[in-house]
């Protein structure tokens, strides 16, 4: 087996510190490489389309990296051909208290409580209009949440806030409804519940959009039911979405090679990596099997090498998103996996 500089540097020094503090520098390196890796040869890939869109290649960036869009083009330059940023929340706020990131390193997984910790949606806003008018082409997505005080009866209203201040500068809107970290939060997953929050967002990023149509896609936790699951997509279907994010991270901590004791005291969160691999696939496949060929499926969760993105794509995914194997594999790793499902065609 090939050992790589940067897994020696993970193993030896990264680990050594807290890995938010590793993730704000290991960023602030990215956005000031952007120069340089901007022009670094371009990885053979197949357009995708979707979503009414063209993506270069299917590998894209989830959600949580880059959550107040200070680096989507550094991103982009290291090989991702779209970028996630968010979560974004109607009104700022400070997330969980820390520390609130930990890594399992003998799972290859990261457990975070961050708890939609952003600048709000106003702010980010204004980044992203400075970001487009300086001509920021990156393929966009903008992953909106409920700002934590907000009562859940008020949640529409929040997401309807996010989306009109948002809309105008994403290629696609992501109503994200299954993180673990905001209290109350996946209670929305409820179909009863979940309804009125995707109309508002509907309606409200056409009013901000009225030339032009913004795809609209709901994230799900892989801990709901396959039945539930299903709900979610009749709903997708009815209420016209445009596609489904699958999955979010998982409360589980079933069958984890880390220690118990390490298990415990890193304590609440959500689960990535590794060992979301098979469940995200089965609900990529549930999905997909449910709402036909005319839903995009992006598959996330678990996917690290070439063969998982084979898999995720072989199970019905459109498009594919990655982070938590960005974080253990290194920044060469979005063109890896690029450059192997490139050889698919």
């Amino acid at each position: 087996m090939t050992v790589r500089p940067y897994d020696v540097l993970f193993e030896q020094a990264l680990t050594r510190v807290d890995p938010e503090r590793i993730h704000h520098a290991a960023f602030r390196a990215i956005r000031a490489a952007a120069p340089v890796t901007t022009r670094a040869v371009r990885v053979p890939s197949a357009p995708v389309h979707a979503l009414g869109l063209t993506f270069p290649h299917p590998l894209g960036l989830a959600a949580g990296f880059d959550k107040n869009a200070v680096g989507i083009d550094g991103l982009a330059a290291l090989g991702f051909g779209h970028v996630e940023i968010g979560t974004v929340t109607g009104e700022g706020q400070p997330g969980n208290p820390q520390p609130r990131l930990f890594r399992l390193t003998d799972d290859r997984a990261i457990v975070n409580r961050m708890g939609f910790n952003n600048d709000g949606a106003e702010v980010v806003a204004r980044r992203l209009a400075a970001w487009r008018a300086g001509g920021g082409s990156t393929i966009l997505g903008v992953n909106i949440g409920k700002t934590k005080v907000v009562p859940e009866d008020e949640a529409a209203r929040d997401y309807e806030k996010s989306a009109g201040l948002l809309a105008p500068f994403a290629d696609y809107l992501v109503v994200n409804v299954s993180s673990p970290n905001t209290p109350g939060l996946r209670d929305l997953q409820a179909v009863e519940k979940l309804e009125p929050i995707l109309t508002a967002v509907r309606r409200r990023a056409d009013e901000a959009r009225p030339d032009h149509r913004v795809p609209l896609l709901v994230k799900i936790a892989p801990d709901l039911s396959d039945d539930d699951v299903l709900a979610v997509a009749d709903l997708a279907l009815a209420t016209g979405l445009d596609g489904v994010i699958a999955t979010n991270t998982t409360i589980s901590r079933d069958g984890l090679a880390s220690p118990v004791s390490r298990v415990e005291q890193v304590g609440a969160g959500g689960l990535s990596g590794r060992p979301l691999t098979l469940r995200s696939e089965d609900v990529v496949r549930l999905l997909r099997n449910r709402v036909g060929p005319g839903l995009a499926l992006v598959g996330v969760g678990g996917i690290t090498t070439v063969d998982d993105a084979r898999r995720r794509l072989a199970a019905g995914a459109d498009l594919l998103q990655g982070y938590t194997a960005f974080v253990y594999e290194g920044p060469l790793w979005p063109r890896r996996i690029v450059r192997g499902l490139a050889t698919d065609g």
